[in-house]
């Protein structure tokens, strides 16, 4: 008997390559809850659907078809006798093995076309069968060396209850025998942060304990032209497979600068690097916070547009008049002869997902992996939690597609409330803030009580029964509290007005700033006055 997969892969086939994604990696020592932690927002519009693989069993001779999103056959490998649980498309395994990815792109030249491994499949699998990280690393790279490697360069974020590790892949072509890579683990303590940059440089050739590599890693881009061994400069994974350029380091490493900045005042990073000054300091690939992280603080760290910077999102003519910090794509763009680019934010309205992943090694498996998943943007989504010992989630995260809009799909109610906040978002916000802070403050704080009373049940069918139970009754729990909140701004920003507490319409305006700016664009705003004494009067009538 032969069995086949058809990965959710649709929506990454249509924009996955449009969208590019963050992460963040937060090691158990620099977390105040001893658990290490992955935040991965995976952008792109798209809608998500929640998946639960479970664990399986398959005779010998079995194989995995590998199939577009039609059902086609690309390829096959063979099935292991077992198979772990996964949670989510590629999120966290059974045994709290957590992975993330951000697409870096590479020299186009070395994507294999001919492969049929991708890499959102690659960690849908590998997840299936390690169970550790450096296991998952193992079992990721056999996969390619084997049998090849369809995407282009990519960063993966892998995690256990212990270890974290960050390992960067790039193909070598058309046919081409395997890719080259790089794992670098992450020392306690410190976070890293990937967001479509290839991060690593330069890195150790003999200390497997903390690094591992491919064998042509080097031979590759020497032969390539990449490196030149006789420049007398060491060799660098990202300067090789992925130069820079002033795009990409305004695209993506302001993102990584902004979680470092935030995480690690005391460093002063400058802007120079994202900003494309030649000559300016690589920023660090980990850096060690000031203050060991919570939950709640990654939550805020992926929720950013640069406030409080000079690239604040949330200012300027672009922001609009009620600080609108979400732009239209394409960010990289003519404006006549000239190439201009929009910041490009950490939070983003074109989010699919994201996810927040704890891995516990203080806690059996099933209560010390856990997911905070999210859908849409990350500013405006609610955290809520799916234990790994779950074996199913709220309806609304499993249903709905980007065809019709439906009250039943989760994506579709959060997308429905951002993009009426982003009309008014200076308002609107604080309202869907107060909110969201209200639910996930109390998901925080009645976590240790629910995992204590998962541990006083014995049996494991009954505590997975429960875990599950709650997982499900707190996805319901938002969609019901999602629901309010739309029809209370909805009532509350109406026509232009701001309803008060009583129902009274009131006319807020634009700010000051603002009507300076039409004024400059339009003299036709300005309305005369006869007399010094004239003031400025709304009329009554409408």
């Amino acid at each position: 008997m032969k069995k086949r997969i058809i990965l959710p892969i649709l929506f990454i086939l249509l924009v996955k390559t449009a969208f590019p994604c963050t992460n963040i990696i937060v090691t158990k020592g620099a977390s105040n809850n001893e658990s290490t932690m992955i935040a991965y927002l995976c952008d792109g519009e798209f809608h998500p659907t929640y998946r639960i693989f479970p664990a399986a069993d398959y005779a010998k001779g079995e194989y995995l078809n590998i199939t577009d999103y039609a059902g086609k056959i690309l390829g096959r490998i063979p099935q292991l006798a077992h198979t772990y649980k996964v949670m989510g498309y590629h999120d966290m395994n059974e045994f709290q093995v957590a992975m993330g990815e951000t697409t870096f792109g590479g020299r186009e030249e070395l994507i294999d076309t001919t492969a049929f491994l991708n890499y959102w499949q690659l960690m849908n699998i590998t997840l299936q069968r390690a169970k550790t990280a450096r296991e998952a690393i193992k079992v990721l790279t056999e996969l390619v060396e084997k049998y090849g490697y369809a995407s282009s360069g990519e960063s993966f974020s892998i995690a256990d209850p212990n270890e974290a590790w960050l390992l960067e892949m790039i193909g070598t072509g058309p046919k081409g025998k395997a890719p080259a890579w790089v794992a670098l683990k992450i020392p306690d303590g410190y976070i890293c942060a990937h967001a479509n940059k290839s991060r690593i440089g330069e890195f150790p050739l003999n200390d497997s304990k903390n690094c591992l590599y491919s064998k042509n890693i080097i031979s590759f881009a020497i032969k390539n032209g990449y490196y030149n061994p006789k420049s007398g400069k060491p060799f660098k994974f990202n300067e090789a497979y992925a130069p820079s350029t002033p795009s990409n380091l305004r695209y993506c490493s302001t993102r990584v600068w902004s979680i470092y900045r935030r995480v690690a005042p005391s460093l002063n990073l400058s802007s120079d690097y994202n900003r494309a000054v030649k000559g300016a300091n690589r920023y660090p690939l980990w850096i060690k916070p000031e203050k060991k992280l919570g939950v709640d603080n990654v939550m805020s760290l992926v929720r950013d547009h640069y406030e409080g910077t000079e690239f604040d999102m949330t200012k300027g003519l672009a922001a609009g008049p009620f600080g609108n910090p979400n732009r239209c794509r394409p960010l990289v763009c003519k404006s006549d002869s000239t190439t201009v680019a929009w910041e490009r934010a950490i939070s983003t309205y074109n989010t699919g997902f994201s996810i927040i992943t704890q891995s516990r090694s203080s806690l059996p498996n099933e209560i010390g992996g856990l997911t905070w998943y999210g859908v849409d943007d990350a500013y405006f989504t609610c955290y809520t939690p799916i234990y790994a010992g779950a074996t199913d989630v709220d309806t609304a995260f499993k249903t709905g597609s980007m065809k019709k809009f439906s009250w039943e799909s989760a994506w579709w109610r959060f997308n429905l409330v951002a993009n009426y906040a982003n009309t008014k978002f200076s308002y609107i916000s604080k309202d869907v803030k107060k909110v969201q802070n209200e639910i996930e403050g109390y998901f925080l704080q009645i976590q240790d009580s629910i995992e204590n009373q998962a541990l006083m049940i014995k049996d494991k069918n009954k505590r997975i029964k429960y875990l599950t139970s709650y997982s499900i009754k707190q996805g319901d729990y938002v969609m019901k509290k999602w629901e309010n909140l739309a029809f209370y701004i909805f009532t509350k920003y109406n026509d232009g007005y701001v309803r008060s507490e009583n129902n009274r319409p009131q006319a807020k305006g634009y700010s000051n700033e603002w009507k300076k700016r039409v004024l400059k664009d339009d003299s036709n705003f300005k309305l005369p006055l006869w007399k010094n004494t004239d003031k400025a009067k709304e009329p009554t009538s409408f």
